[in-house]
Formats: C-alpha cells, structure tokens, sequence
C-alpha cells in the first residue's frame, strides 16, 4: 500500500484496525423519487450498492402501509439487495430487542418525513434508538427526509410558525438522536419559508450552526465535520457566534434584532468544513447519469405525492392539487 494512503494512528483502534467512517445524510423532504433520484440514489450507494440491506422506519409519519410500501419499492427499484421495514409505533414497541436485531443486519438505516416530535420521543433512549447510534458509530450510514433529517441531530426543531422574519416565541426546540453534535437541521426549509424559525433558534443558541435544507436537496456529513451537498437546491447555513441578537431579552411576538450573522448558501457539489465553519471547495455536479429503469407505476406515482405533501399546510396541498389539476386539463385542450 502506498504510504500516503496508510491510515494516521489517530484514526487506528487499539487493535490496529481503522475506525469506520460516521456518514449521516439528512433529506430536505420531497426528495425525487421517479426521475433520476440523486439522493436515494447516492443514499444506496454510501449503504453498499447492490449489497445493501435497508431498514425503512416510517415511525414519524400519520400515513398507513402506503409509505412502507413506497419506500421498499423505490430501494427495491434502484437494486438494494434487502429492504425490512422497522415500525414502532410507541416507545414499549421501540424497546423490542428484534428491532435492535433488524438494525444490527442493516448497511443503512431510513427514517421517513412526518412529524418529528413523534419520531423522537417514539425511538430516542430506546433499545431501537440506542441500536441506530451503535450502527452508526460502526460506519451504518444513517439518512432521513423532512422530519426524518430533522431527528438525527442532537438539537432539533420541534415545531414551529413560518415566515422569513424571525419573531421571540415562533419555534420550540427538542432533541434528536444527537448523530450531528453542535448543529440544528430544518427542513422543506425555502419551499415552506422557515427562515425566520432557524435564525430565531440559533440567536438564542449561538454557538450552534444552522442548517436548512430544500427540499430534493442533502447533505452527507462525513465525521460530523466534512459536509457534502447533493441535489436540486440550496443549503442555508447561518453562524452567529459573532453576532449581536435581543434574542434573550424580546418579549411577546415581537421580531429579533440580529446583526453580524454569517450566512452561507450552498448548492449541489459544495463541500463545507463544519469545524471551521468555512467552504472546503465547490465544484457543480449538476448532471445526473439517466437510470434505466422501468416507467413508475400509476400508485407509485400517487403515494409519491401523498408522502411529499405530508405535513404541509392543508390548504398548500389543496392548492397544489388544483394547479395540477389546471395544468392536466390546458395540456389536454392544447
């Protein structure tokens, strides 16, 4: 072996062997799941390509067997060699042993979207829980989309109001899983304007980053330092371990004042050091090689939408709906 390719002693166990890398990969939700699918893609290869065995936790979402069976077909679709569905529903079912088993077999490990507060205080201190933080320390790659990268951080977002301008009392906080130290992750972040809940978060905790994502955007955090973009969007992150903020002394609704923040907006290709909170490099990957893949089918196509719509605005869904709707009936009358 060449000598500069040789592990650094530090990065030895006492046995001698090299530590497994730590790979987390948080999903702004609405992830592409028919056309060229980046992210799942990439999230099947870190787990092992063709050899991967995947468990699904669908824990987080109010949706029925619909998403399970959705996400089993897509890792399915794109060549996973195994796909096990683990669901518990309260924390008695979370501290089953045979989950723990299900996760010890696992290459990687994928929570859906939903509701994170339900996903956290379902798993977190749990046998289940407790199984997917040993998996990934032992180099399990651990992802998430919407609220399922909500959850792998040690802070999370526990709910919240939208609006780009942050206001005292528009965001409660709770923890995660604790895989990302030091940092809070949102999600659906642009599409669902919650720029102000994050500023108002880290202004009342400065010494962690912010990180929001768009959605059918990631970021695969290697080590919980070296912080990698894939897809479609941008990834928000603002720094204000300098800033001045009225943040611990705003009463009522009233918005924050917050000056000297550093922000950072970075697309796919971007790579980040979040040890010293600076860019690493920057190179676009904006191409995706075409998947040879059979068309979706029509249910596929349905609960896809079902799934990306969970957790907005039932009138946004209504919306969307109608609009489609439109633009399906001017195609065909054109």
């Amino acid at each position: 072996m060449d000598a500069a390719k040789e592990p650094a002693d530090d990065d030895r166990d006492p046995a001698g062997a090299p530590e497994p890398q730590r790979r987390v990969m948080p999903i702004g939700g609405a992830e592409d799941k028919l056309g060229p699918s980046r992210i799942l893609r990439r999230f099947l290869a870190e787990s092992g390509g063709s050899q991967a065995r995947i468990v699904v936790c669908p824990t987080a979402s109010a949706l029925g067997p619909e998403i399970t069976e959705l996400y089993e077909k897509l890792f399915h679709r794109l060549g996973a060699a195994e796909v096990a569905t683990v669901r518990p529903r309260d924390r008695r079912e979370a501290d089953k042993e045979s989950l723990a088993e299900a996760v010890g077999q696992a290459t990687g490990v994928f929570f859906t979207g939903g509701n994170q507060m339900k996903l956290a205080s379902t798993i977190r201190g749990t046998v289940f829980g407790d199984a997917v933080v040993a998996a990934y320390r032992r180099g399990v790659v651990v992802g998430g989309t919407s609220a399922g990268a909500s959850v792998v951080s040690e802070h999370m977002v526990g709910y919240g109001s939208p609006g780009t301008t942050p206001k005292f009392r528009m965001v409660g906080q709770a923890q995660g899983l604790g895989l990302l130290p030091g940092v809070i992750v949102d999600q659906h972040f642009a599409q669902r304007d919650r720029f102000g809940r994050l500023l108002n978060l880290i202004a009342s905790s400065p010494d962690l980053l912010g990180i929001g994502l768009d959605e059918d955007t990631a970021i695969l955090v290697t080590d919980e330092s070296e912080l990698e973009v894939v897809g479609k969007g941008s990834v928000f992150l603002v720094d204000m371990r300098t800033a001045l903020s009225d943040a611990a002394t705003a009463r009522g609704t009233a918005p924050l004042m917050i000056s000297g923040a550093v922000v950072h907006f970075l697309p796919n290709g971007a790579r980040f050091d979040l040890t010293s909170r600076s860019l690493v490099s920057y190179r676009d990957h904006s191409a995706v090689d075409p998947l040879d893949l059979p068309e979706p089918t029509h249910d596929l196509v349905r609960i896809s939408r079902q799934v990306a719509a969970e957790g907005v605005d039932d009138s946004v869904v209504a919306r969307n709906a109608r609009r489609r709707r439109r633009t399906k009936e001017h195609k065909e009358t054109t």
